[in-house]
């Protein structure tokens, strides 16, 4: 009898990226099940965009990306290349941002049959092995890229619900996990130099995003690090304090937008400061938990009245090398920022990773010897690199395996639709 021969590495990596790509993509159509054809094309601001675009945009991206490196391939449909096309310009024109949600056609269940051919066509070109390199790694671009937009259509969809008048649950069934918050304390750090960044991807064969790279080495001086992010019992007393009526608090512009958006309190929290809305409905503010849907303005104005600071990016990255990627992620189900269940070793931060987004105190920008994506996927983050603040640590709705130390997420500093918190930072004594 003959021994049946190995698989090749080749085909053995095409077998793991193809089941990488089945999960990534059934969890995104799992994401939108609990939603009704109404729900999926609702765009409740122009930052946020309906849940039928975010199936159809992904799946546009795998299409134009992937599947279009294929001899004679033929789109599901061309014109649908316009509707779904984001922001790369270099690809061709876009429709308008704002005015997604006036896509009632194509239908969801058109959108639906359009994801499930694109899947068949990417899975048939693995198993064929008929992809190039170029298109591989596109193709593993793509689900990291899908992950982003699965965070999104939570956010997105959380947006809308509360917008409606009858407010309803985008689930009913989420966990609800108890834990409670340790005290506050300082972890104190010498000065140092360090390595920040990963290393340039698709040359070393662990994925980063371009904006992560290169690594290159920082002075991080001197600082305290709070032990963990703040709490909505602690961000509540900055509110009853009259936080948000005190101006010397706040960035110049945030104050202007405080004032002409009318904020009196975090995003989702109700009057009383007792409940927020949840993608589970309205639900008791749990005073432990992590404070969230906060924009940098009201991040940096807490900090402030602290009498502290927002972190740098250096500062947190530093701190989270060596932490585990361990925390509150998209697969708990939970969908919302918890208390911690145990408390952290003594001197080591605890829920750098999951439950909250953390705002730094730095900018958006290039690191030193930033090169972008090749070609069209250069306009992936690079342009973007102008008025945004940097995030790290991924949220209650990122997928675990999406995140790591050196992930680098950024917004317009205006931005609380998001689940974003803080955690605090001061100078050395």
């Amino acid at each position: 009898m003959n021994a049946v021969a190995a698989p090749s590495r080749t085909a053995a990596a095409a077998t793991a990226l193809a089941a990488r790509y089945a999960k990534v993509r059934a969890r995104s159509v799992a994401l939108a099940a609990p939603l009704s054809a109404e729900d999926a094309m609702v765009q409740s601001m122009p930052d946020a965009s309906p849940t039928k675009w975010h199936l159809a945009h992904t799946t546009w991206f795998f299409e134009r990306f992937v599947l279009a490196s294929l001899p004679a391939y033929a789109p599901f449909d061309a014109d649908w290349h316009y509707l779904f096309n984001s922001y790369y310009q270099s690809i061709g024109p876009a429709h308008a941002r704002p005015q997604r949600g006036l896509l009632s056609r194509p239908s969801l269940d058109e959108v639906l049959q359009f994801r499930s051919v694109v899947d068949q066509r990417v899975i048939a070109a693995l198993q064929a092995d008929t992809l190039d390199e170029q298109a591989r790694r596109q193709l593993l671009l793509g689900l990291h890229h899908e992950q982003q937009h699965q965070e999104l259509l939570l956010t997105d969809i959380k947006h809308a619900l509360w917008s409606n008048p009858l407010q309803p649950a985008y689930r009913d069934d989420l966990a609800h996990p108890g834990g409670s918050a340790s005290p506050l304390t300082w972890i104190a750090r010498a000065e140092q130099i360090i390595e920040i960044g990963a290393p340039a991807w698709p040359a070393h064969p662990d994925f980063a995003y371009d904006n992560e790279s290169p690594v290159h080495r920082v002075l991080v001086p001197a600082h305290a690090l709070a032990s963990r992010p703040v709490s909505n019992a602690e961000f509540r007393q900055f509110v009853e304090a009259g936080g948000y009526r005190e101006p010397g608090h706040w960035m110049s512009e945030g104050w202007t937008l405080c004032q002409q958006e009318h904020w009196q309190h975090p995003l989702y929290w109700n009057e009383a400061l007792h409940r927020e809305f949840t993608l589970a409905g309205w639900r008791p503010l749990d005073p432990d938990a992590p404070v969230c849907h906060l924009s940098y303005f009201e991040a940096d104005a807490y900090a402030r009245w602290a009498g502290a600071r927002l972190p740098t990016e250096f500062e947190w990255e530093a701190a989270a090398a060596g932490t585990p990627l361990a925390g509150n992620f998209a697969d708990n189900d939970a969908l919302h920022p918890a208390a911690p269940r145990e408390d952290a070793a003594p001197g080591h931060p605890s829920q750098l990773f999951g439950d909250v987004w953390e705002w730094t105190s730095s900018a958006y920008g290039a690191y030193p010897g930033f090169r972008t994506f090749e070609g069209n996927l250069g306009e992936y983050n690079g342009k973007f690199m102008c008025g945004q603040w940097v995030l790290r640590g991924g949220s209650c709705a990122t997928p675990a395996d999406h995140i790591r130390p050196s992930y680098r997420n950024f917004f317009a500093p205006s931005a609380r639709w998001q689940f974003a918190g803080l955690r605090l930072a001061k100078d050395a004594a």
